[in-house]
């Protein structure tokens, strides 16, 4: 059973007429990296605020670890939680040691700070101890500044950490750095990350659980893979979009097969097969009836071994067993026959026994590479 880190009961945040957020109802597991996602307005910013008492519910409870936020002092609560913003919010004239340390010298009331867990952080963030703990926050670039954010936020060791678009100002390299070091760390740290975001690529690859707002509601809440596969309605469809989608959807072999595969009359002879093949630039050919009854595949090597004699036919050399698909068999049940097919690829037939495709090992990495040219396409990359 997963233990509930964060619960809203019944909560609804209100600006005068205006509803942010509707009775939401929500359980954030505990050590997981929780992802709220959804256009601008949703919900999502305010909902994470509530956890920390940011911003107060007009009605309703939160709960943390089955505590009611509002019973400790907003500073103690705030002091267990730790929260990393996208603006960083580092304090320029301080060093980097006395920014992550910043937290518990306030609590504590120490002057000091603890030089080797400062070094321990850093170097889990990824930054030299010895090479950035004296410098000041000026000296670092916005991935750097980032992490040490991160590292201020783990050292008081909170159970729960919110993190507010904390990758959206970066450059693209830097921000899937710091998105793949997030998931090194929660791996390591087991903490329960609270990440508010508009981007879905982002959601669904940091995310154990993507929770989807739209109008102050949760829409779906799920694994990055069930949402995938099964999105609750069109909003959420839409906010996924099609390239996702596609490449997650539950395919079939007639989604992949090469409509029109080359064939040939059973009759044929020897000479006339191997010109077609030079012709078409294949090493088989599919051998069917008039009617386009399957009946066999012959490969070079099958019409070589008896090409000299003048009255074989492709029906003469012919193999029958190797084996067929059909068209509407799963895609995932039909992989490993491609894969272990003698020619590399495998007749489809239907039901009634008529060929209607050829599946090869191209065509799935066509399937897999469409929506992406087809993206690049549209953006004229």
């Amino acid at each position: 059973m997963k233990r509930t880190a964060v619960e809203f009961r019944n909560v609804t945040k209100s600006y005068g007429d205006k509803v942010v957020i509707d009775n939401l109802n929500l359980s954030i597991p505990q050590g997981h990296i929780v992802v709220l996602v959804g256009p601008s307005g949703c919900g999502k910013t305010t909902t994470m605020k509530m956890i920390n008492r940011l911003i107060e519910p007009t009605s309703g409870e939160v709960f943390v670890f089955n505590q009611d936020v509002r019973k400790p002092d907003r500073a103690e609560l705030r002091r267990r939680i730790g929260y990393v913003i996208q603006q960083i919010g580092l304090f320029p004239h301080m060093t980097i040691a006395e920014n992550i340390s910043l937290v518990p010298r306030l609590t504590n009331g120490k002057k000091g700070h603890d030089l080797t867990k400062i070094d321990q952080l850093l170097e889990l963030v990824g930054l030299d101890a010895a090479s950035y703990r004296d410098r000041y926050p000026a000296e670092l670039s916005g991935g750097q500044q980032q992490r040490v954010g991160v590292a201020r936020a783990l050292m008081a060791n909170p159970p729960i950490i919110l993190m507010d678009e904390p990758f959206s100002a970066l450059d693209p390299i830097t921000r899937e750095q710091l998105q793949d070091e997030l998931i090194r760390l929660n791996e390591e740290l087991h903490k329960t990350i609270v990440f508010v975001t508009h981007d879905m690529d982002e959601a669904l690859k940091i995310a154990d659980t993507i929770i989807i707002m739209g109008g102050g509601r949760v829409i779906q809440q799920g694994s990055p893979d069930h949402i995938l596969r099964h999105p609750a309605n069109e909003f959420v469809r839409g906010f996924l979009g099609e390239k996702r989608l596609s490449s997650h959807r539950s395919h079939t072999v007639a989604d992949v097969m090469l409509p029109n595969p080359v064939k040939m009359s059973r009759y044929k002879g020897l000479a006339e097969a191997v010109q077609t093949m030079q012709r078409k630039r294949v090493t088989s050919i599919l051998v069917a009836d008039q009617d386009g009854r399957y009946r066999g595949i012959a490969d070079t090597s099958d019409i070589y071994k008896r090409f000299h004699e003048e009255s074989m036919t492709l029906g003469d050399v012919m193999r029958t067993n190797v084996p067929t698909l059909l068209p509407e068999m799963p895609l995932s049940e039909a992989i490993s026959q491609v894969q272990n097919a003698p020619f590399g690829h495998v007749p489809v037939v239907n039901a009634e026994g008529k060929l209607v495709g050829l599946m090869t090992r191209a065509s799935l990495v066509d399937l897999l590479a469409k929506p992406y040219l087809e993206e690049a396409m549209a953006s004229g990359e």
